[in-house]
Parts: C-alpha cells; structure tokens; sequence
C-alpha cells in the first residue's frame, strides 16, 4: 500500500477527492480543524493499538539467545510503527484528504479502488482477519504462559502446570481461550458497545502493567547499579525516560476519564484489582495457616 501509494503522489494520481499530494496534509483546515480535543481523545484507542507489545520481554525465555534476539526484536519495534503506522497514514491523507475520508469506507479500500484493483475490499478484509487472528493468537500464548508461570508459584490452580509433550502448557492455554469467548457473548448483549467498553478496559489494565513495570524498572537499576552496569541494552536516558513514561500513563488515564464512554473502564476495572487482590490474600492467608 505505501508503495503504491507514494507512486500516486509522485505522479500526482487524481482521484475523486483531487490531485493526490503531500500538500492534502495541510492544506484542508491544518492539523486541527475541528480543535484538538478528538486528538487527545484518540490516545485510548491508539495507546490500545500497542497493547501486547510487551510481550517482546516475554519471548526472552522462549528464545535460545535473548541477548542477541530481544534488543534487535525491540529496536525494530520503533521502525515498524513508524513505517507502518505513520508512513501509512501520511500516505493515505495524501491521496484522500481527511474532509474526504468516507467513515462508513476504509480508506485503505478507498486507494486500492481508485488504482483499479476490484477486488480491494477482498483484500483489505483478508488482512484485517488475519492481524486480528494474530493479535488473537498473541494473547492466548502470553496468557497461558502468565497463568502457567503463576500455578508455578502457587498463585493458581495447580491443574494449569500440565505441560504437554511438546511443553506447552495445555490446561491454561484452554483457559485462555475460553476466556477470550467473553468477548464474544458480549457482542451478542451489547453489539454497539462491546468494542469501546473492552478496548477501555484493555487500555487500563495494560497501562498499569506498564507502570508497573517500569516502577519495577526504576527499583532495579537502583538496587542493583552494579548489575545495571554490565547491561549491554540500557534504557535510553534513564531515569528522565522512566519518568516520562509514567508522565504519559497519567495522561491516558485522564483521557479515559473525559470521554464518557471510556470513563466505564475507570469503574469496572478498579474493581477487578479489588477481587484480585482478596483472592490474594485469602491463598496467601490459607498458606500461612
């Protein structure tokens, strides 16, 4: 798609919105037309886009050399988003500028269609089915390696520590996915707003894993300077990096918290930890006794 559509620009390709070209960034209104609040609002959806990328760290025992593997796995991450994401989307308001964009339409279907490829809806789908199977594919193994790794520690049911032949840990892997069918019963209850209220929620519980994180983060380097030290793949700028981070997380949070649609996550979610953390201390209470 970028490659097509970079060549559209170039040649000035004209479409049924006009001539395609980079000026169609700037030109309709500037970067806020309609003022900046949609932008701010937009960081729950675009914080919620990057959700799992944690899971990088998480490979680190999956792999034979994580010394190697992970820091060119986690320096590749920010090209990707920047050719991906951003190259994408300067690319497509581009040739469609935004007072075009048809909301009910992809613009992805849109540039595909304006170059005479018919069958783009086709296409554009098959993509978008298979990014989410592998989203989907992504947090089943994260969370049936989570559950397993807590069972290890007696922090759940001793029954999600079976390992198969192939060391896969089968009973949590099932749990994960048959929790993952929540999602689907939901949409069946409330279809129109099923998405906002999970990926509210989902933003707010993977925000506070990355908090806690890099907490844990800030902790260990000043705990452990020594060890720190040796480290061949530092945190750029650390500790400033750390504290903007958090900075950042704080403000997702009150983002969450203007938009009355996302403000539910703020609610529901608190109550969550609650619950957890009474089962916590009922299993560390029985252990004690």
């Amino acid at each position: 798609l970028i490659i097509v559509g970079v060549f559209m620009i170039i040649k000035g390709f004209s479409t049924n919105a006009g001539a395609s070209s980079f000026a169609n960034l700037w030109k309709h209104g500037g970067w806020f037309p309609n003022g900046s609040g949609g932008f701010i609002l937009s960081f729950q959806m675009v914080v919620f886009a990057f959700t799992g990328i944690e899971l990088v760290g998480l490979t680190a025992g999956e792999t034979e050399n994580p010394k190697h593997v992970i820091p060119r796995a986690i320096n590749n991450i920010p090209i990707r988003i920047i050719i991906f994401y951003i190259g994408a989307l300067i690319v497509i308001m581009s040739i469609y500028p935004w007072n075009s964009i048809n909301p009910a339409k992809s613009p992805f279907v849109e540039v595909f269609a304006a170059v005479g490829i018919v069958a783009a809806a086709s296409i554009i789908n098959f993509v978008v089915l298979t990014s989410a199977a592998s989203a989907c594919n992504s947090g089943i193994f994260s969370t049936s390696r989570m559950v397993y790794s807590l069972a290890k520690e007696n922090n759940a049911p001793k029954s999600m520590k079976k390992l198969t032949s192939h060391k896969v840990p089968s009973n949590a892997l099932i749990f994960s996915a048959v929790v993952i069918l929540i999602s689907v019963i939901l949409s069946y209850i409330m279809p129109e707003g099923v998405f906002v209220l999970i990926t509210s929620i989902s933003t707010f519980c993977f925000i506070f894993i990355w908090a806690i994180i890099v907490i844990c983060h800030l902790k260990y380097r000043k705990a452990n300077p020594e060890l720190a030290a040796k480290s061949k793949f530092k945190m750029p700028f650390y500790p400033i990096s750390s504290y903007i981070i958090l900075i950042f997380i704080v403000f997702v949070l009150v983002v969450l918290a203007l938009n009355k649609e996302t403000r539910v996550a703020l609610f529901v979610t608190p109550v969550w930890f609650i619950i957890l953390g009474i089962i916590y201390k009922i299993i560390k209470s029985k252990r004690n006794s």
